[in-house]
């Protein structure tokens, strides 16, 4: 695969700090924030709206961006995308006209980082990562949308800055903020949900590369004017340019997205790994249909055996993915639950939903079923169900949702629910789900070490590719 030449040097990074280059220029100022103890920038009171920055404001960074306003905390005071103008970030331009605008992110920092206490991340899942660790090694909040990140390491080194800094950060799985995050941790607090052993978990709706079969990777096409192709590869592997790796469309490959389990995985199982203390798996079985080195497959069945924790039993999480891939369900199941105001899958609105994504909970004496994002969780009939009803908990309300959360917290008023701590070690157990069915094997992993043991090649996959050029200073932060 060729590469596309490098991008001409900007005029904007050879004056001030970035005199040097791209990246690595920025060291001198980093590692003065990196040692301090506490975050640098600005401090907003309660009293005050928490000056955003926003990278990433098309598509679901669109939806990101008005979410955050719509809580009368924030002030737009930036807008950074590699496409700027393109049609799909025109509505958050002129919703926010005064906001300065910018195509790289690193630019953004260099010219008003001092104006920035807060970024959203709406970037492709593989970017996430870059726009992140610089964001916290200046001092600044940040909310990134889910997954996290795109490799094991990565995730690894995101925790680490998270503790270092010590900003306040949030993960985009915004259940994490509704009722099913509190039902969760209230039914697991008095005992409810016990001695889980079995989690059964599926999202077989329709997905961008179902029906894909490709050879390589997608021929040279002229980059448009208005893209900054080399700001968007950020630290990816070089590409040549092509629209279908736009839009959306990098959910399909390996390179770029993290498929459905990475996709939907923290909007189905987020609250039981968290409340079930799941941590990493030792094993993982996989079972796939349409193996492709390039794009993810057309479906998986991945069995996560994550290892006893103190008192809490050993747990298998059986993953379904695919149109027909559909999981077992008990004979008592009845109708999915369906949430109306979760957004579609990215494949649209008007994809065959075969069966809606949701989970089911096998405790002792009790058997629970639930959906995606903060669907609440019911418990399908039995005679201990009907015994139970009447000494449920009492499950309070959310003081704020998701996006009103990361704000409150940036003004120290409230905890992030999602936190890097909370989030990274789900995501990181995906990140080994995502491997395996990279390399389409069963893998062993120990946590302790943090290698998997019995593939050389999925080892090394922890990892992730290597940066190119001036993008290694990111895995340094």
């Amino acid at each position: 695969m060729s590469s596309r030449p490098a991008s001409p040097p900007r005029r904007a990074f050879l004056r001030g700090t970035l005199a040097a280059g791209a990246v690595a220029v920025l060291a001198p100022r980093v590692l003065r924030a990196a040692s301090s103890d506490a975050p640098a920038g600005l401090k907003t009171g309660p009293g005050q709206k928490v000056k955003l920055a926003c990278v990433g404001i098309g598509n679901r960074g669109r939806d990101i961006i008005k979410a955050l306003h719509a809580t009368g905390l924030a002030e737009i005071v930036a807008l950074c995308d590699t496409h700027l103008g393109a049609p799909h970030t025109e509505e958050i331009m002129k919703l926010f006209p005064d906001a300065r605008r910018f195509q790289d992110f690193r630019r953004m920092f260099d010219q008003m980082g001092d104006g920035i206490e807060a970024v959203s991340v709406g970037t492709p899942d593989f970017s996430h990562f870059p726009v992140t660790m610089l964001a916290m090694s200046l001092g600044k909040h940040v909310y990134v949308e889910k997954p996290m990140a795109h490799s094991y390491r990565q995730l690894e080194l995101m925790m680490a800055a998270e503790r270092k800094y010590k900003v306040a950060a949030q993960m985009g799985n915004q259940g994490h903020s509704e009722a099913n995050y509190f039902q969760f941790k209230a039914w697991t607090e008095a005992g409810v949900i016990k001695n889980v052993t079995k989690i059964t978990a599926f999202m077989n709706n329709s997905r961008r590369w179902h029906g894909m079969n490709v050879a390589d990777y997608l021929p040279e096409q002229p980059v448009p004017a208005a893209l900054d192709w080399d700001a968007w590869l950020a630290t990816a592997a070089p590409h040549r340019y092509n629209v279908g790796y736009q839009n959306g469309d990098w959910r399909s490959w390996f390179d770029f997205g993290n498929g459905a389990l990475g996709d939907w995985g923290a909007h189905i199982f987020d609250t039981a790994h968290e409340f079930l203390r799941l941590g990493l798996p030792t094993e993982i079985k996989a079972t796939l249909e349409g193996h492709s080195p390039l794009i993810f497959p057309q479906a998986s069945t991945l069995v996560f055996k994550f290892p006893a924790r103190g008192p809490l039993p050993p747990v298998e999480l059986a993953w379904y993915d695919g149109r027909k891939n559909l999981p077992p369900l008990p004979e008592n199941f009845g109708a999915a639950v369906v949430d109306p105001n979760i957004p579609p899958p990215s494949a649209g609105a008007n994809a065959p939903v075969t069966l809606p994504p949701g989970k089911v909970i096998y405790g002792e004496g009790l058997t629970f079923k639930g959906g995606s994002h903060g669907s609440t969780l019911s418990i399908l009939p039995s005679e201990q169900a009907k015994d139970i009803a009447s000494r449920l908990p009492e499950v309070p309300k959310s003081p704020s949702n998701h996006f009103a959360n990361f704000l409150l917290a940036c003004q120290s008023r409230e905890k992030t629910r999602s936190n890097f701590a909370v989030a990274g070690p789900l995501c990181q157990a995906m990140a080994l789900g995502i491997i395996a069915q990279r390399v389409n094997a069963d893998l062993t992993f120990d946590p302790a070490t943090r290698r998997i043991t019995n593939h050389a090649v999925a080892d090394a996959l922890l990892d992730g590719p290597p940066p190119r050029p001036d993008w290694e200073q990111f895995y340094k932060l």
